[in-house]
């Protein structure tokens, strides 16, 4: 959710730094007392920092412990940003309270741990901790705790793309904010349950939760601040609909209560929706403050933003350098922060700005964010680990305690739940794996559909522009050059004889540049002609670049009859994917001298054959690698089939049968 506003502000809210509830069970507790003076901003850190060591001695010094005392002082020690005293307190508290049994105390210490690793950017470790909490407080009943606690995992699910994962979450704490009549905390939740929505493309529901979120705000005190008309702007901007999304920037903007770096992010929106709407007009002062303020406030981030608006901005103006320039910047500021989405936006541009390199930008794009795709949901299925293991550590608790009782039944009991729950782990993590590697399939296809689109619009524009020379040189030049021997003929009538015969010699010599431009105008045209040129081109490229890559001779022959212009372009993008991780198999394994690729049509069937002079395999033996599963399972989606014929030092062939359907076929 790069593009949205105060994110940064409601990731934060789920920790304590803006207050926690802490629970005293004496009214004059020595403990408490220091705990407050400590709080006061007017002594130096290093005095409040004494104070809070003096109440941890008078913890250590009482024969009745308290842990929740242990965790609030653990807190503080967080607040005045002393690693080492919080760690070793708070870690105390945890045991402390685990030995005694005391649940709130567990719960409050596990959520200092996960605003610790919040801040830090560990997400994994704070969502680990913020599941403990939360089963913590829901053993105390405190709907208040608990409801805060899932709003912070719902944050944490939703940066990691798990968008239904954090919904259901949300919707938790949401219910449980009704209850305690908590309208403050609910306009954060329902302007965070807009924010989701937006991420899904789902803007009319985005919307519906924003002035869901705004009619709640109007029953708080409004010492809060949200942005909901920057986030209101934002999904009217998805939409397309710029008047409205302009509309809601500028009322924005008019609020007392924003301050530099609200201000800078609302000016590169509104900035941003006025070019579209071809309204230039002061235009280039507005991105460039805030850019400024960014720079100013070493909001990188930020910066990144502003860079890759004022990209477009230029690429309006048609000063194609100065938006390749912003835009690398972009690139490498892109890089250097490790923010992925904004990387990728950057590599899209790039490509966009850069035709003659929008495969190597494009390539690039394909590679991250398949990795990035995969590094989602690898923590997407780490969290649902975490959630299945509290639960499953709790469960066997209970079990163990009735076991004291039921010594027997209690033993055969642990036995079938442990068996049952193996089962279930087991088919669960089968389940995500297969819908992972769809997910990822999907996705990959996606973007590859998008390579074949970009490619095959590049060999286009090529062949328009070699046809667009060559009527140039037939109609222009031979024109112009026809025109001025015919002139200069005439010329020559008026000479001496002595100096004609030398005139006549250069008129020839006109005449045989005009036939030699003829014949480079009828070659540069003819057979050729733009719909050869699409697939065919694309996978003849690939097949060059990975010889390079293989240091092997290649040959390419293809059927002319197949129409590859009508072939769907899901089919094209797993027919390349087939051809590239064969390509690659040769790469790793075949050590090949020389691969041919023949590409053709029988019997309303389409024939893809590589043959290369490897190194081969046994096939009695079979092979079990990733790539050739990847091959089966692609064929297996065309409904093709795929046959693998190799002997050890006599190389491989490997031919693939799948229907031929075009698009325009009867």
């Amino acid at each position: 959710m790069y593009k949205y506003l105060f994110y940064f502000f409601l990731l934060f809210s789920s920790s304590k730094l803006f207050g926690s509830e802490f629970t005293y069970f004496q009214d004059n507790d020595t403990i408490k007392i220091l705990i407050k003076k400590a709080r006061n901003r007017d002594i130096t850190k290093s005095q409040r920092r004494k104070i809070l060591l003096d109440a941890y001695n008078h913890y250590k010094s009482y024969y009745i412990k308290k842990p929740i005392h242990l965790s609030s002082i653990a807190y503080e020690f967080y607040v005045l940003q002393d690693t080492l005293n919080f760690l070793k307190i708070n870690n105390e508290a945890i045991k402390s309270a685990t030995k005694l049994n005391d649940q709130y105390a567990l719960g409050d210490s596990n959520w200092n741990m996960a605003t610790f690793y919040i801040n830090g950017k560990i997400r994994d470790k704070a969502f680990v901790y913020f599941n403990k909490a939360l089963k913590a407080f829901k053993n105390t009943n405190s709907k208040r705790e608990a409801a805060r606690i899932l709003y912070g995992m719902a944050q944490i699910k939703g940066f990691f793309r798990d968008y239904t994962g954090s919904e259901i979450l949300l919707i938790e704490s949401i219910k449980l904010f009704k209850e305690l009549n908590d309208n403050n905390s609910l306009t954060k939740a329902y302007n965070y349950l807009g924010l989701l929505q937006l991420d899904i493309y789902e803007y009319d529901r985005a919307l519906k939760y924003f002035n869901k979120s705004i009619s709640t705000y109007e029953k708080t005190n409004k010492e809060s601040y949200f942005g909901h008309y920057n986030n209101i702007g934002n999904a009217y901007y998805e939409k397309g609909e710029y008047t409205k999304a302009l509309k809601a920037y500028n009322r924005e903007l008019k609020n007392k209560k924003l301050n530099k770096r609200i201000y800078a992010t609302l000016l590169d929106n509104r900035a941003n929706c006025r070019l579209d709407l071809n309204d230039t007009i002061g235009l280039k002062k507005d991105l460039f403050k805030s850019l400024k303020i960014r720079d100013s406030l070493n909001i990188n981030s930020g910066i990144l933003m502003s860079y890759l608006r004022i990209s477009k901005y230029y690429l309006y103006l048609k000063d194609t350098l100065t938006a390749i320039n912003y835009s690398n910047k972009a690139n490498q500021l892109a890089k250097k922060i490790k923010n992925g989405r904004d990387y990728l936006a950057s590599l899209q541009q790039l490509a966009d700005l850069q035709p003659e390199k929008s495969k190597k930008y494009l390539d690039r794009y394909i590679q991250f964010n398949d990795s990035l795709i995969s590094e989602e949901r690898r923590a997407q299925n780490k969290f649902t680990r975490i959630e299945f293991e509290t639960d499953e550590h709790i469960e066997q608790n209970k079990q163990l305690s009735q076991q004291r009782i039921w010594i027997f039944a209690g033993s055969l009991a642990i036995l079938l739940i442990s068996t049952l729950l193996y089962f279930l782990r087991v088919q669960k993590v089968q389940n995500e794996k297969l819908q992972l590697e769809a997910e990822q399939q999907k996705a990959n296809e996606e973007v590859y559909v998008l390579t074949l689109q970009q490619q095959a619009k590049l060999e286009e524009e090529r062949v328009n522009e070699r046809n667009r020379i060559s009527a140039e040189l037939h109609d222009g030049i031979l024109g112009k050059l026809f025109g001025t021997r015919v002139s200069l003929g005439f010329l020559g009538m008026q000479m001496q004889p002595d100096t004609q015969e030398q005139h006549q010699t250069f008129l020839d010599e006109l005449q045989n540049i005009e036939k030699e431009i003829r014949e480079v105008s009828h070659r540069l045209s003819e057979n050729f002609d733009d719909a050869t040129v699409n697939f065919t081109t694309i996978i003849e490229q690939l097949l060059k670049d990975k010889s390079v890559i293989g240091n092997f001779k290649h040959r390419f022959s293809h059927d002319t009859n197949i129409s590859w212009k009508s072939i769907d372009e899901v089919t094209k993008a797993n027919v390349y994917r087939i051809i590239q991780e064969s390509l690659q198999n040769i790469i790793k394994h075949a050590q090949a001298k020389n691969v041919s690729l023949d590409l053709s049509l029988k019997n309303q069937k389409l024939f893809i054959t590589i043959i290369d002079d490897g190194v081969g395999f046994d096939t009695k033996k079979g092979k079990k690698g990733i790539g050739i599963k990847n091959i089966k399972t692609r064929v297996d989606k065309l409904s093709g089939s795929v046959d693998f014929s190799s002997k050890i030092d006599h190389g491989t062939t490997l031919t693939i049968i799948i229907p031929y359907s075009p698009k325009n076929a009867a």
